[in-house]
């Protein structure tokens, strides 16, 4: 039998990262009653960088020895310059790693600059990674296809060095894309949604949808700043939040929270929770703050949304909890439809927030009287090549879906980014829904 000294390098990061995961489903099976909130916190926080990490260490290897290994037999290989190149590799992969430690110790009310650089990193590590397997993939379909498997030669070697020089290429260029494209403001999306029931006087009802800002490690108060400005110039009649709001505790970004308070919809600002809000374990003290803004936290509940032109006429707008509340047994929390929906039946149009796509679906199978769904979670995939996992996953990807005859369901791609300050293939985007009364 193999001892675990004898396994390659890699299958040892497989097995660290095995027993990390097992160590996260322990913890939240058996530990999480006999752990106090904070220790319950970090330790989630830890396993999970932990777990992000060994699962990269498998990657990095491959990298280090497509961009510097391979090179080391090559004339420049005591080159200052090469020397230069392996640090430089070193310090990327070493930044990359970091990305995941800067929630425990680098938020604050706007960005560090170190905190940018590793995320940034990370998203190059994510499209690298990519490039190199897709190409390793081709060239190795191109040889068994012209016969050469077992065959080398001058060309051959030329093949394997251009490889990852093309990868390091594409990677930095599509870097710098997404990057540019990050830092543009969202673009504001104007559509049109029928809601069969919605009374007459609310006909051109205006919905502003927020979805996905991830206050954090590299979005901070300026951002949500202009963020609210935005809102505000559209003049919506409700202004409506899906969830992801924050990655860190209500404490210690309360500062760059501030902005929130600047929103005056008539009807109101609403709020439900996201998976990251969980991950940050104070779900309670982020709905004390976001209260003392004037925003209503939708705990698996409803209000009635009243016609500014009669009071007779109103709907049922609800929120659901994010359903990994029930994966992570966050006390007290959880999708409740049911409760979330009392009150409201079939005869009042019916608008939910739910922040995954999952739960939208899941909700139509129970509910299939609701006329609108707002969600958002997928970021439309945020950066290539990202978007396919994210369109695989979820049964609405992003944008306007129609249900049966008088359903529609709208995915936003989120108004920020999550981590990584970068977009490819998708846009951020504030939503303005214009209610139509049939």
């Amino acid at each position: 039998m193999i001892s675990f000294k004898q396994l390659p390098i890699e299958a040892k990061a497989a097995v660290a990262a095995g027993v990390v995961f097992f160590s996260m489903m322990l913890s939240r099976s058996y530990l999480a009653e006999k752990l106090d909130f904070r220790t319950r916190r970090w330790l989630l926080r830890l396993q999970m960088a932990l777990f992000a990490n060994t699962l990269m260490l498998m990657g990095s290897l491959h990298v280090w020895r497509s961009t510097v290994i391979t090179f080391t037999r090559s004339s420049a290989a005591s080159s200052f310059c090469f020397m230069l190149w392996k640090i430089a590799v070193f310090m990327f992969l070493a930044l990359a790693h970091s990305s995941f430690f800067t929630l425990l110790f680098l938020v604050a009310e706007e960005p560090y600059f170190f905190s940018l650089a590793a995320y940034t990193c990370l998203g190059a590590y994510i499209i690298l990674i990519f490039f190199l397997f897709t190409l390793g993939s081709v060239e190795q379909a191109y040889k068994f296809l012209a016969g050469r498997g077992t065959k080398a030669g001058t060309g051959n070697k030329n093949r394997t060095a251009l490889k990852p020089v093309l990868a390091v290429l594409l990677t930095v260029v599509l870097t710098v894309v997404g990057l540019l494209n990050a830092s543009q403001p969202p673009t504001v999306n104007s559509v049109e949604i029928p809601v069969h029931k919605l009374p007459s006087t609310m006909n051109n009802l205006k919905v502003v949808l927020l979805s996905d800002i991830h206050l954090g490690p590299t979005v901070g108060k300026t951002k949500l700043a202009m963020i609210v400005r935005m809102v505000k110039a559209l003049k919506p009649d409700i202004t409506v939040i899906v969830g992801d709001l924050s990655d860190a505790e209500a404490k210690i970004i309360r500062p760059a929270v501030e902005p929130l308070g600047e929103l005056d919809s008539p009807l109101g600002t609403y709020f439900v929770t996201g998976n990251h809000e969980y991950y940050t374990s104070d779900v309670s003290n982020w709905f004390e703050l976001l209260k003392s803004f004037n925003i209503q936290p939708l705990h698996n509940e409803n209000v009635k949304i009243v016609s500014p032109k009669s009071t007779s006429d109103w709907f049922c707008l609800a929120g659901v909890d994010d359903i990994e509340a029930d994966v992570l047994r966050y006390s007290g929390h959880g999708m409740d439809l049911k409760k979330a929906l009392r009150g409201c039946s079939s005869e009042h149009a019916i608008v939910l927030l739910a922040h995954q796509p999952i739960a939208a679906k899941w909700a139509l199978q129970e509910r299939p009287d609701i006329n609108l769904i707002l969600s958002g979670h997928t970021h439309g995939g945020q950066i290539f090549p990202l978007n396919a996992g994210a369109y695989l996953l979820n049964p609405f990807f992003v944008g306007l879906y129609q249900v049966g005859q008088n359903t529609f369901v709208y995915v936003s791609p989120g108004t920020m980014y999550y981590g990584i300050p970068m977009r490819l293939g998708s846009r951020a985007e504030i939503t303005e829904i214009i209610l139509r009364s049939p």
